[in-house]
């Protein structure tokens, strides 16, 4: 197994570089990338950058570049469900692109065209991987469709329509579409997402983003040693 494991933003990462063994970077298409080994498995970890556009280069390189054979994307995300607090996590059963839009030639809200898909789903065995570590930390969590666009979401009515279209649970810039482009590639990811607002607004986000991302690679560490 060669595990890809996608951050967008620095803090997402930073955390994780000192648990990296044998750590090699290599930059391609403006990111870096740094190949090593967390507790005896191949790892290739990066910051995508923010937005779908990043995260699917970002994705494709891994996986074309540098074999990698499953994904974990980690981060956070703003929750849309009320029983969601910051801090809590948020895990993927599928992922949505809710910015994608052809329903005026017909097209259910959402639809990737070409290849008919609006809810890519994860990987079970991932997945639920994630959901017994967090059972054993002690962390609450939900799974659910988690919802990515282009656009920082700070609105009830962008809230509320995300969720009706899609019962999504949480919504972020960058799942939906590491999702696609493991979906195309036949490569199992999973999506972790610990809360860093809950009402939208930005004093939420700055003040809980930078735990929740510590939060998150707390997460993935425990997850990578149960792999095997």
């Amino acid at each position: 197994m060669t595990l890809g494991i996608i951050g967008a933003m620095q803090m997402e990462i930073e955390n994780l570089k000192p648990s990296i063994k044998n750590p090699t970077l290599e930059t391609i298409s403006s990111v870096t990338f740094i190949k090593g080994q967390i507790n005896g498995i191949d790892v290739v970890a990066a910051v995508s950058g923010i937005g779908k556009v990043f995260a699917a280069v970002c994705t494709e390189i891994m996986i074309l570049h540098f074999g990698v054979d499953h994904i974990i994307n980690i981060g956070v995300a703003g929750t849309l469900v009320r029983d969601l607090k910051v801090l809590d996590v948020a895990v993927a059963e599928s992922a949505v692109q809710h910015d994608m839009n052809t329903s005026a030639l017909g097209d259910p809200v959402g639809l990737i065209s070409g290849i008919n898909v609006v809810n890519f789903e994860a990987d079970k065995r991932l997945t639920q991987i994630v959901c017994d570590v967090l059972k054993d930390k002690g962390i609450p969590y939900q799974t659910g469709v988690i919802a990515s666009g282009d656009m920082f979401v700070d609105t009830d009515k962008q809230r509320d329509r995300i969720r009706q279209n899609f019962k999504a649970i949480a919504c972020e810039m960058e799942g939906g579409s590491i999702a696609h482009v493991c979906y195309i590639n036949d490569v199992p990811f999973t999506l972790i997402r610990s809360i860093s607002d809950g009402d939208g607004s930005a004093m939420d986000y700055n003040t809980f983003a930078g735990k929740a991302a510590e939060q998150s690679i707390n997460i993935v560490l425990d997850v990578i040693a149960r792999i095997k």
